[in-house]
């Protein structure tokens, strides 16, 4: 990237390799990488980038596979400044950056029940672009309101329908970047709400792999969600039991795997790239098509260029 960019009162900078902000440790770099100081230092950048120059919002890179080429783009990595976490009453306030387990944590020392989010993998920012959810609740649930800033600078407010929560998706404009939302849920008492998020945590970590370097669930599940997001019509039908149909769990290539003990988590097992990874869960889509009929969905986002291609220098 050559055009010159805004300056900056946070941190910016050049050619960042990405494997060191992801989970799963691949991906080449990105052309920028920009940590804004606040929401002001965030807005005047921006504003003042110029439009042709693409920027990605990432918060811990918890289910990202970045390719081996990294990414042409503005990366704009959200941490410090955007972690807050609030309650007031039933009402709790986060920024993108905060994780999702401390957000769980600190509303229940307040008495609100958002145990939900205590398993999820990640930042706030990431659960609402996903939807996530588990035990039967979802974010679109609880989200009163998020908070983002536009391509060009300006602060805008969102109402869960302004993005369409679905199953595992929503709707955001290109290049609008989330700072922070407003969930409210209901009151508990704080021991019941930590003795489950114990409980929770034991299930987890008896039934996933959470000690091996993974990006949470590779695949949805294929069917039976409504277009609310809501697991109200959930068939039985799991991406894990259609993989182990078609003899892929455990199954490896390079340094990637599919989990031995969760079929649909993939790993990294050390030393795989983006392309074992992609590749991977690309031969596992193929082999549960050819065994069942089911085209699985990718959970994980992936992005990026396979390789870099490097810029031709020419005299103008």
């Amino acid at each position: 990237m050559t055009q010159t960019l805004p300056p900056v009162r946070g941190t910016l900078t050049a050619q960042k390799p990405l494997a060191d902000l992801t989970w799963l440790r691949v991906g080449g770099p990105a052309d920028w990488v920009f940590q804004p100081a606040d929401l002001d230092d965030l807005q005047a950048f921006l504003r003042e980038l110029a439009p042709g120059i693409e920027v990605f919002p990432m918060g811990v890179g918890s289910n990202l596979i970045v390719r081996d080429g990294g990414l042409r783009a503005v990366v704009i990595r959200m941490g410090r400044g955007f972690n807050g976490i609030s309650v007031d009453g039933n009402r709790v306030t986060a920024g993108v950056a905060a994780l999702d387990a401390h957000v769980a944590r600190r509303a229940a020392e307040a008495g609100v029940d958002l145990t939900f989010l205590r398993t999820i993998p990640g930042a706030i920012g990431g659960a609402l672009r996903m939807n996530a959810g588990c035990y039967g609740s979802y974010v679109k649930d609880v989200l009163v309101s998020a908070q983002a800033v536009t391509r060009q600078g300006a602060l805008v407010t969102l109402s869960a329908d302004d993005l369409n929560l679905r199953y595992r998706d929503s709707d955001l404009p290109e290049g609008w970047v989330l700072i922070s939302a407003t969930f409210e849920a209901p009151l508990g008492e704080p021991d019941a709400l930590n003795a489950r998020m114990t409980a929770q945590i034991a299930k987890r970590d008896a039934t996933q792999p959470t000690k091996d370097r993974t990006a949470g669930s590779t695949f949805r599940n294929p069917a039976g969600f409504s277009s609310t997001g809501r697991a109200d019509d959930v068939h039985d039908l799991k991406a894990w039991k259609v993989i182990d149909d078609a003899g892929m769990r455990g199954a490896r290539r390079g340094g990637a795997q599919m989990s031995e003990m969760h079929s649909n988590f993939l790993v990294n097992t050390g030393g795989a790239t983006a392309a074992d990874l992609e590749g991977l869960g690309e031969e596992v889509r193929k082999k549960v098509f050819l065994q069942s009929g089911i085209e699985l969905e990718w959970e994980i986002m992936r992005v990026g260029e396979t390789t870099r291609v490097k810029e031709a220098e020419t005299d103008l």
